[in-house]
Parts: C-alpha cells; sequence; structure tokens
C-alpha cells in the first residue's frame, strides 16, 4: 500500500489524504511548490515526481457509528 505522508519533505508543509502532492517510485514526498522548484526530480534518487493519488478517507479510520448496524440490515 502506498504511504501517504503528512508533510513535505522539503519544506515541512502540512498535505492531507486530499491535498495535492507528488511522489518519487520510494514514496518521497513533496509539495507542488517544491517539486516546481526541484524541477519535478526527487532530489533523493533522481527519479521523477509525479502527481500523487488522492485518498478521502485513512484506511485505518474507524467507521461511522451505526454503520456495521445498517450494513447488517442491508445484508439480511
Amino acid at each position: 500500500m502506498l504511504k501517504m505522508k503528512a508533510s513535505c519533505e522539503r519544506c515541512s508543509a502540512p498535505l492531507g489524504l486530499s491535498d495535492l502532492a507528488y511522489i518519487c517510485s520510494y514514496e518521497c514526498t513533496f509539495c507542488p511548490e517544491c517539486t516546481a522548484a526541484l524541477n519535478q526530480e526527487c532530489p533523493n534518487c533522481q527519479g521523477n515526481l509525479v502527481l500523487r493519488p488522492l485518498r478521502r478517507t485513512s484506511p485505518t479510520e474507524v467507521a461511522r457509528p451505526g454503520f456495521k448496524a445498517k450494513l447488517e440490515a442491508i445484508l439480511r
């Protein structure tokens, strides 16, 4: 699974799950401003920085209250 880092590795700007961010094949993560300053090249591995996919929720996030009961009712 892709590790969604919470901040830019160059300037420490916060990066939410649905914020634009760029990554290399080693999952180094940079904000759009730093990516532009780096000419879309990772300073760690010299690989390409590409747009990171967006996520709306974290896989470790707990389901909303009542979700299990609603699901059980649907599956009956």
